[in-house]
């Protein structure tokens, strides 16, 4: 009777961080013997049901994650907030591991297989999971596409779903056009229309909430012209970007997410306004309460800047205008 894994078993198992799975063996009875084996001397370990850590000690978050996904099955992929963490789209690991299954499959779990210290399972059913899936990538997952789609529809309103559209382009994970593509391919889509607002937006440069409340609240209801936004300049050594520029008036407009910075980074902003103005461009600067408590006065300000410095186009109001007087 084999004692060991075969060479193919250990390969599969150095490919998997550790871990394999029962229902990879089938058909190999020498190996299902050895992994037994194993198991009873204490040399490898359960981590879910039907699925082992071909060691001692605590498992690797890699390993929880491949005995996360190889429990639910080979048509399995890691999705939603755990896909999140594998690709980058988020810094922070999820407490529970996110797993997408066909719609077809039917899994049930053991009371005990959550109460060694692993984290639980959270299962999703998709008809097209098998499309979803990365063709390559390992542990397997879910497109980046697919599963900012994912973030999305369980977002809690859709400034969170935004923000996730928008850290994926903004991190260059994927281009707004690629995840427009994957939208179409959805039969069902939540917030659908705001969604592909939201990507035609982030194509042109809009990369947070903030700056997405500064175009519907302060830049389209007054006219204001179109700045070029993510504006690449470069400053001896290394490049600044500017939120919106523009261009034709010398004039940039800077938007600060957080109340207030540490002290290095807000110099590190004066130093860049400073560093501006002496190459003739001139920074306003404003916050989300600007943006979404007097999105006119902001307007007001800004076409003053613009005007003296050589815009003729005209200041429109919005419905708000009358009850926040521009000053």
């Amino acid at each position: 009777m084999a004692t060991r894994p075969s060479h193919w078993s250990q390969e599969l198992i150095e490919q998997q961080h550790g871990v394999i799975a029962r229902w990879q063996l089938r058909g190999r009875a020498p190996d299902l013997a050895a992994a037994d084996s194993m198991l009873r001397s204490g040399r490898w370990q359960w981590l879910y049901r039907g699925v082992y850590g071909a060691y001692t000690g605590k498992p690797s978050r890699m390993s929880i994650l491949w005995a996360a996904v190889l429990r639910c099955g080979p048509d399995a992929a890691l999705s939603h907030f755990t896909a999140a963490e594998l690709d980058r789209i988020v810094d922070d690991q999820s407490d529970a591991i996110h797993v997408t299954i066909p719609d077809a499959v039917r899994i049930r779990f053991a009371r005990w297989e959550f109460g060694n210290g692993l984290p639980r399972i959270v299962l999703h059913r998709s008809p097209r999971i098998a499309a979803a899936r990365h063709p390559a990538r390992t542990p397997p997952r879910t497109r980046i596409e697919e599963t900012v789609l994912d973030l999305t529809d369980a977002a809690k309103n859709f400034d969170v779903a935004f923000s996730w559209l928008s850290a994926t382009c903004g991190r260059r994970l994927s281009t707004a056009e690629q995840i427009r593509q994957a939208a179409d391919s959805r039969a069902r889509l939540r917030w659908r229309t705001d969604v592909l607002q939201a990507l035609t937006h982030i194509s042109a440069g809009v990369l947070s909430n903030l700056e997405r409340q500064f175009v519907r609240n302060v830049e389209r209801p007054h006219r204001l012209p179109c700045p070029r936004r993510q504006a690449r300049m470069r400053r001896v050594t290394k490049s600044a970007y500017l939120d919106n520029l523009y261009d034709p008036f010398g004039l940039a407009v800077e938007l600060d997410g957080l109340a207030s910075h540490r002290a290095e980074t807000r110099w590190q902003d004066i130093h860049r306004d400073n560093y501006m103005a002496s190459a003739g461009i001139i920074t306003l600067r404003y916050n989300w309460a600007d943006v979404t408590k007097r999105p006119c006065q902001v307007a007001a300000e800004i076409a003053s800047a613009l005007r003296l410095r050589g815009w003729t186009g005209t200041l429109g109001s919005c419905p708000a205008c009358s009850q926040s007087p521009h000053p």
